[in-house]
C-alpha cells in the first residue's frame, strides 16, 4: 500500500542544518513520502507558514532566537490541526521538556537518516490514530534519553513486571513506568482484565482456548495476528467469558 506524502516544515535558526534536514528528507523519502512546504528561522516564522499552507510535521530545532523550539511546540499543540512535532538538537537536556509536550520524537545532531526515517514513520502512525481517534492519547515511553509516542491503537496488552509495565505491540515491546490501574482508568473500556497483572485489548482478542496438558489445563487468550496466548486466572475467567459472550 503507497503510503501518503508528509508535508514537512524544517524550522532552525542555522541554515546549514537547514540545509542537512533538506537533504535528509531526500535521502529517505522513496520509503518515507515527504515533501518540505516551508523552511523557517525561527518560531514566529514558523506559525506564520503554518497559517497558510498545511503542514503534518514540524522538525523544529529547540534553542532559536525569539520563539524558541519549546514555546513554538506550545503553541502549536494548540491549533485544531495540529502537526507532529519532532525535535532536532545538538542538546540532551531538553528531552525532558520534550517528554512534557508529548512530541513524538527527539533528534539529537547530528542527526542520520536512519532515526529521522524512524521519526517520520512515528509522525506517520500519530497523525493515522489521532484522525482515526481523535481522543485517544498515545502512551510516552522514555526510552535511552529519547521520547517515544505509543498509539494506543497498536497495544495488544499491558503487562505488570516487577515495578515497570509492558505494553506490548506486534512489533515490539515497551517499558512504561505507570501502573495497570491508571492506565486501564485512562482508557475505559479499551481493555479486560485476565489476570491482576495482565490487561488485553479487546480488539486485540481472536478467542480462548484450553492450553493443553493432562490435567485441566487454565484457559489462554489467543490473539488476532500473534502467536503469543496469555494465561487467564481463575479469579477472573467468569468475567472474561461474560465479557467475551462465552
Amino acid at each position: 500500500m503507497t503510503q501518503a506524502e508528509l508535508r514537512v516544515m524544517v524550522v532552525d535558526d542555522e541554515a546549514p542544518a537547514r540545509a542537512r534536514l533538506r537533504d535528509l528528507l531526500g535521502d529517505v523519502r522513496r520509503d518515507n513520502p515527504n515533501r518540505i512546504v516551508g523552511f523557517a528561522a525561527n518560531g514566529e516564522e514558523a506559525l506564520r507558514l503554518v497559517a497558510v499552507e498545511p503542514v503534518d510535521v514540524v522538525l523544529a530545532d529547540i534553542r532559536m532566537p525569539g520563539l524558541d523550539g519549546v514555546a513554538l511546540a506550545e503553541r502549536l499543540h494548540a491549533l485544531d490541526a495540529a502537526p507532529v512535532i519532532i525535535f532536532t538538537t545538538a542538546y540532551e537536556e531538553y528531552a525532558v521538556q520534550a517528554f512534557d509536550l508529548a512530541v513524538a520524537d527527539y533528534l539529537v545532531k547530528p542527526v542520520r537518516a536512519s532515526r529521522l526515517a524512524e521519526a517520520l514513520d512515528k509522525a506517520r502512525k500519530l497523525l493515522h490514530a489521532t484522525t482515526a481517534s481523535p481522543d485517544l492519547k498515545p502512551l510516552s515511553v522514555t526510552e535511552r534519553g529519547r521520547i517515544l509516542l505509543v498509539p494506543i491503537e497498536s497495544v495488544l496488552y499491558l503487562r505488570a513486571e516487577q515495578k515497570y509495565v509492558t505494553a506490548r505491540t506486534v512489533e515490539r515491546e515497551y517499558l512504561l513506568d505507570d501502573s495497570l490501574v491508571h492506565l486501564d482508568e485512562a482508557y475505559p473500556g479499551r481493555f479486560i482484565r485476565i489476570h491482576r497483572n495482565c490487561l488485553v485489548t479487546r480488539d486485540a482478542i481472536a478467542g480462548v482456548e484450553r492450553e493443553a496438558n493432562e490435567g485441566e489445563g487454565r484457559w489462554l487468550i489467543v490473539l488476532k495476528g500473534f502467536d503469543e496466548q496469555l494465561p487467564i486466572s481463575r479469579r477472573q475467567w467468569p468475567q472474561v467469558k461474560d465479557t467475551l459472550g462465552l
